[in-house]
């Protein structure tokens, strides 16, 4: 392959690594507007994980584990990965708005969101079983809300 052919499938080396986004984007948002009509916000984000599946396949997590090498080596990768986060993001807050949820609650959720989705992969990566990515995304969200139930809670942080 010469680089005229590379760069015809890859804006740039970067895309090698991130090129999905577009299709995770919208797998979420696509899993968020599928929802129950009356599905509270955690549900439309399990909803999106679910959608995500598609995605997330037994290939995906080999790749997944190469890619955080490489990521973690480059801070020029780092920042694209931190675009990426975002556009996914966006693309959730905007679903969760077309479902009535205000900007402030859309932007939480998706943020949410997006901080399950990155401990889900690093469990999912992590984990010695075959179970499926959103069983993952699932746990990783309850402990989210757990954490942040805790929050307001009296309890001082251990040091």
């Amino acid at each position: 392959m010469n680089r005229a052919t590379f760069f015809r499938h890859f804006a740039d080396k970067r895309e090698v690594l991130f090129g999905g986004e577009d299709v995770l984007a919208e797998l979420f948002a696509d899993g968020i507007r599928a929802a129950s009509p009356d599905a509270t916000l955690t549900e439309c984000l399990q909803a999106a994980f679910v959608a995500a599946e598609v995605a997330m396949t037994p290939q995906q997590r080999a790749k997944a584990a190469k890619r955080v090498l490489v990521v973690a080596a480059n801070s020029e990768v780092q920042e694209r990965g931190l675009l990426k986060h975002a556009r996914i993001a966006r693309s959730m807050s905007a679903a969760l708005r077309e479902r009535g949820a205000d900007e402030l609650t859309a932007r939480l959720g998706a943020e949410v969101g997006m901080l399950a989705f990155s401990i889900a992969v690093e469990r999912w990566m992590g984990s010695d079983n075959d179970e499926p990515f959103p069983v993952h995304a699932a746990a990783a969200l309850s402990d989210l809300q757990v954490r942040a139930a805790e929050l307001g809670s009296q309890s001082r942080l251990s040091v």
